[in-house]
Order: C-alpha cells, then sequence, then structure tokens
C-alpha cells in the first residue's frame, strides 16, 4: 500500500449554491467546470419560505436543474438558512462560487470570510464566469424579458420554454 492510499478519503462534495431562478448558461457553465475539479457536485436552490417572491418554486427551479445538466453527478436540492449549515449537514467541504465581475469579488469575499468563521471546515473555490457568461445574471434575464428583449442565448432551451411561458402568464 503506498502513502498515497493510506487514509485516503472520498473526494469532497461540492456545492453551488444560488437562487437559479431561473438557471441561466452563465451557471450550467460553472457546473461543469465545477465537475472538472469535484467527482460530485450538489446544486443548492437558496429560498426563504417567508420572503421568497421568484418567479419559479424551490421544485421547479431544481427540476430545471436537472434538465440542463443531464449528469448523475449532478444533484440538485434546495435548502433555506445558513448556507454553511445546510453544506455541513449534507456532508460537503467546498463551496463553489462564480465571480462575473469585480464587484463580486467584494461581496463573496465577505461571505467568504463569515462562512470561514461559521464553519473553518468548509471551503470557498471561485471560478471565474466564462468571458460569454461574465454579464448574465437571472434578474438581469428576467429584467430583458420583461422588456421584450431577446435571452434565448442566455437560457438553456428547456428552462427558456418554461421562463417564456411563465413571463406570459405574469405579464398583463
Amino acid at each position: 500500500m503506498s502513502r498515497a492510499d493510506e487514509g485516503t478519503e472520498q473526494a469532497p462534495l461540492a456545492v453551488y449554491p444560488g437562487s437559479f431562478d431561473p438557471i441561466t448558461n452563465g451557471h450550467v457553465d460553472i457546473i461543469r467546470r465545477a465537475l472538472r475539479v469535484f467527482p460530485r457536485v450538489t446544486v443548492a436552490v437558496a429560498f426563504n419560505p417567508n420572503k421568497d417572491s421568484a418567479m419559479f418554486t424551490p421544485e421547479e427551479r431544481i427540476a430545471m436543474i436537472l434538465e440542463s445538466i443531464d449528469d448523475e453527478r449532478v444533484e440538485a436540492d434546495a435548502f433555506s438558512g445558513l448556507l454553511v449549515d445546510y453544506a455541513d449537514r449534507i456532508g460537503a467541504r467546498v463551496l463553489i462560487r462564480g465571480l462575473r465581475a469585480v464587484q463580486d469579488f467584494e461581496y463573496e469575499f465577505q461571505m467568504t470570510m463569515m462562512n470561514r468563521h461559521l464553519k473553518p471546515n468548509i471551503e470557498t473555490v471561485f471560478l471565474m464566469a466564462g468571458e460569454q457568461h461574465f454579464y448574465t445574471s437571472s434578474r438581469l434575464v428576467k429584467e430583458v424579458a420583461l422588456f421584450g428583449g431577446d435571452v434565448s442565448k442566455f437560457l438553456p432551451k428547456c428552462v427558456l420554454e418554461r421562463f417564456a411561458s411563465r413571463l406570459r402568464a405574469e405579464v398583463p
């Protein structure tokens, strides 16, 4: 037995949290790239049951995530409360965060330091958004669509169909 075999643990589960309302091609890109580094990724839909004014329910978001990423190494789940508590509960030791612009870094840095204070055993790994996605966000996609803009290149096809249907239902 080599030293590498001694005390070998299962590779860490990574959690990629977000609202994913809806999941965008930028999110899909981060998930696929995270799978190059981690053998399993749980995409965790964050929601506040007392305050959630999302376009899609957590269950709908989970379904769209799983349909967008057809890979058995990806799971999707919903949680409320502290992310690090959720990660600890499911045995994850790594949080994946996507960075788009400099503004993201400051917020993410603060969150990482707080998470490290709360659960020092959980690390955060940052993945830079791909150049074709660095300006994309769910909020911006919804805003553009509300004003009649074409958002088809920002959303997975399966999400675009549900998104368009929901938008028609919500806009008088």
